[in-house]
């Protein structure tokens, strides 16, 4: 009986937890994956409210970085293509932040008990990030495209103008901008904007 309780126990908190660690069910629609996890929409609003960087630029990001994945990780690279050699980078969580730059950003906001793997912590990193791009840069927190750029490149290699060689980012940016006005449209659309 004892193992029959702690495995009902496990199987509750398990079903309770929120799901952070599997992707929305739908990420084609902002509205779906909002009503799918309200605490999602709390976490980006007040971002939103503290940073200035809307819901939709966020959404966008996080889609990319992570498909909304709360322990989402960088693959793992080999040697000799079968020798294990650690990963491709130290980004983690929602917002794939790297060590040094969620250490930056919790010393900044003395945040320090915040998780990569926790939504509010994500998008208030993520919010703080773009304000940085837009004081640093002079990046509009509406052009997903471009903060979307500064972020995968970090602001040093944005001023340096390293994306401007990578195709692939670049049409990977694009691909942010277009999904941020789909998720804003969609987002207007139930009322969440």
């Amino acid at each position: 009986m004892g193992k029959v309780l702690r495995l009902g126990i496990l199987l509750l908190l398990v079903s309770c937890g929120g799901g952070s660690n599997t992707a929305p069910r739908n990420l084609e629609n902002a509205c779906a994956i909002l009503q799918e996890r309200p605490r999602y929409e709390d976490a980006m609003k007040r971002a939103e409210r503290r940073w200035g960087v809307p819901i939709h630029v966020q959404m966008a990001t996080i889609y990319q970085e992570s498909k909304f994945i709360g322990n989402a990780k960088t693959p793992h690279k080999y040697a000799l293509g079968i020798i294990p050699m650690g990963r491709q980078s130290s980004a983690y969580g929602y917002s794939q932040a790297l060590d040094g730059t969620w250490d930056d950003y919790v010393k900044a906001t003395r945040s320090y008990g915040a998780r990569r793997n926790k939504m509010d912590d994500a998008a208030d990193f993520m919010g703080w990030y773009m304000d940085q791009s837009e004081k640093k840069l002079g990046l509009s927190k509406y052009d997903a495209t471009s903060q979307y750029l500064a972020y995968h490149e970090g602001h040093t290699g944005y001023m340096r103008g390293s994306h401007q060689s990578k195709a692939w980012l670049m049409r990977v940016a694009a691909e942010v901008g277009q999904r941020a006005e789909m998720y804003q449209f969609q987002l207007a659309s139930c009322g969440k904007l």
